[in-house]
């Protein structure tokens, strides 16, 4: 059994060594209390199940699929992540029985010497029991006040012993407390070995699994370097689909704020010359007639035109569009997800093509594989840009400020340019990618200095909930 549990260490130690090391080395980390590893183990455990219901779906086609393979590469790294996180849980554990047994040796050691105190009182009470017999040590006193200083004395005495009793019972009671804690301390951790052996062999099993599905894909490079090339055109058409909308909202939003200044200028000026008008004449200022012909040389001035702002992000103008856009921003890290219920298939940015590796995938946001026939939902309150088109699927932009998300390979939808959506707020279905697999695009996006656009990366927006 030991030999056993020393080989599953050792395979767990080689797959998460690199990792081990970076964090072994860095000053600043803090290790995780156990709370936090054992509410990060039920998350992982949830995202194996989870991804596991959905391989089950997936393998209903006979044939092997890119998905498969991204679901089953997603498995195995949430896998190996659970297994670093057990490891972590039980060398807490194995610092804690530690530290609890050192106690005990100690509170026994206390013990030891208070039981040796207490003995000691004993027979010194015991030995000079005659010769300090209660009455006879009172009545022996030379007054009044030494008779009182003697019973002082005796009631300490009796104090003392009194107290050396309790602290034996309380050491007692500390080493019984402890030595529960260390046999509970012990039992979890023989489950988390248990728990240990069981995800390593998963393990195996993934890795195999794994394996053969790469094996029955060999064969497709061609087709699938192929279909990974036309993703990437349609990418980029969506990409100039999503600039032109951002493009257009800046520039509405321009002059919708210039129109705005203009309004407020033209009201301010109209209020300044309706108060020097109500002001009463000043005989010092000269005669009626050359205050009439100044007047007249100098009509009232017309409202300056405010140009919008060219050094900041153009969409921040009004004072709605700065709430939107920082409601929006703090909210980083815990937006709602665009589905229900779903795992993250493809990841943002620059990666390798899971089985083409030299082909490049380079993806504006996150792909999250759903349900068949789920509903798409704002993950944040705003207002839609606009609805989109494009060969079958459809896309929907929604605006917070100057942030923009992006929901897009959406079946139907249910609003419309112009309208306002509430968070969680249904705005279509998702429709099935290439391969039948219902799943959802999800982007970004924000609009920056001189019509610059910039996209992030959603998994660092949205919450660990669905």
């Amino acid at each position: 059994m030991r030999q056993s549990f020393f080989i599953i260490c050792f395979m767990v130690t080689l797959v998460s060594f690199g990792q081990e090391q970076q964090v072994k080395y860095n000053n600043n980390y803090v290790p995780p209390t156990k709370a936090e590893l054992e509410v990060k183990r039920k998350q992982l455990q949830d995202a194996i199940t989870e991804t596991e219901n959905q391989l089950a779906e997936i393998k209903k086609n006979k044939n092997a699929t890119i998905s498969q393979l991204k679901a089953l590469q997603y498995k195995l790294s949430q896998r190996q992540t659970l297994i670093g996180n057990i490891n972590q849980e039980i060398s807490g554990i194995d610092n804690t029985i530690v530290s609890s047994s050192k106690e005990i040796v100690t509170l026994k050691q206390k013990l030891e010497m208070l039981k040796i105190r207490y003995a000691q009182s004993i027979r010194y009470a015991y030995q000079t029991r005659s010769s300090y017999d209660m009455v006879a040590f009172l009545f022996s006193s030379a007054d009044f006040n030494d008779a009182v200083r003697r019973m002082k004395y005796l009631k300490k005495f009796r104090d003392f012993r009194k107290q050396q009793v309790d602290q034996i019972k309380e050491t007692q009671g500390k080493i019984q407390n402890k030595i529960g804690d260390l046999n509970k301390e012990k039992e979890e951790k023989d489950q988390l070995l248990n728990s240990q052996k069981q995800q390593s062999v998963a393990l195996l099993g993934d890795v195999k699994e794994t394996n053969n599905v790469i094996q029955d894909l060999k064969g497709r490079e061609a087709e699938l370097v192929k279909q990974a090339e036309k993703n990437r055109k349609a990418a980029a058409r969506v990409n100039k689909f999503i600039e032109d909308v951002i493009k257009r909202e800046m520039e509405a939003a321009a002059k919708k704020a210039a129109a705005e200044a203009a309004a407020a200028a033209a009201k301010a000026a109209a209020t300044a010359a309706a108060n020097n008008a109500t002001k009463p004449n000043n005989a010092t200022t000269g005669p009626a007639k050359t205050e009439h012909t100044t007047a007249g040389n100098n009509p009232p001035p017309t409202p300056a035109r405010t140009k919008p702002r060219v050094d900041g992000p153009p969409l921040m103008l009004t004072p709605t569009d700065v709430a939107v856009a920082n409601s929006f921003e703090g909210n980083k890290g815990k937006l709602y997800w665009p589905v229900a219920q779903g795992t993250i298939s493809d990841h943002f940015g620059q990666h390798q093509h899971p089985l083409a590796k030299y082909v490049i995938i380079d993806n504006p946001g996150i792909d999250i594989r759903t349900n068949a026939n789920a509903t798409a939902r704002a993950v944040y309150e705003g207002n839609v840009s606009s609805v989109i088109g494009d060969e079958g699927s459809k896309i929907v932009i929604i605006q917070h400020g100057n942030y923009f998300t992006v929901y897009n390979n959406l079946e139907t939808t249910s609003v419309s340019r112009g309208q306002h959506v509430n968070t969680l707020q249904s705005i279509g279905t998702v429709a099935t990618n290439d391969e039948g697999e219902p799943t959802i695009k999800f982007q970004i996006w924000k609009s920056g200095a001189k019509g610059q656009t910039q996209k992030f990366n959603p998994e660092l927006w949205i919450g660990r909930a669905h």
